[in-house]
């Protein structure tokens, strides 16, 4: 295991990872300032950790400096990210729990099976659901802190995309599972 941590660790000092570890930092940020109702500040924070989440991966792919590190940490932040929000946004009353509650058991489940995996030797990284779920997600939390806005005009945007991020979630985990459990099956024969 410490020969997999240190080729993991290899190669993770370049700018999409200085930028996924940037964003990683910003996490804390984020909620000491939404529960402390500096809502404006704390969604100043998420944006800019949304931004680094788009060009993160666009550095890795244009500088070639795609590394297991960032295939692994960049999920990694993105999911932390989005559960820390969903969390403050259920505490203030903007989510409904059972969203929280799918999502931060499937977020669990997904840590469990990367650890099996990179244990195994292979890294699973985010395929387009997860992607698309992500961006989802970022819109609806970000619509979130307009919720009393959007609920007086009568749409409530937030909770429909919420409901497809949560949807589109689903189907990225099935997708992993499958090719975790493909991967084991290589792993054992």
């Amino acid at each position: 295991m410490k020969e997999k941590l240190r080729d993991l660790t290899r190669d993770m000092w370049n700018i999409p990872n200085a930028l996924t570890m940037c964003r990683l930092v910003m996490i804390p940020v984020f909620v000491l300032l939404y529960l402390n109702g500096q809502l404006y500040w704390a969604l100043g924070v998420f944006c800019l950790a949304s931004i680094t989440d788009c060009f993160d991966g666009l550095l890795a792919r244009k500088l070639n400096q795609i590394t297991n590190f960032g295939k692994l940490f960049d999920p990694l932040a993105d999911k932390l990210m989005v559960v820390s929000a969903l969390t403050c946004h259920v505490i203030k009353g903007v989510f409904p729990w059972p969203a929280l509650a799918i999502i931060a058991a499937k977020e669990l489940l997904m840590i469990i099976g990367s650890t099996v995996l990179l244990n195994k030797g292979h890294v699973a990284y985010s395929n387009i659901f997860g992607k698309v779920a992500t961006v989802v997600f970022m819109a609806a939390l970000i619509l979130g802190f307009f919720k009393e806005q959007l609920d007086q005009a009568g749409a409530p945007v937030y909770l429909w995309l919420l409901w497809t991020a949560v949807g589109l979630s689903l189907v990225a985990f099935a997708s992993y599972v499958r090719f975790a459990l493909q991967k084991i099956r290589e792993t054992n024969t």
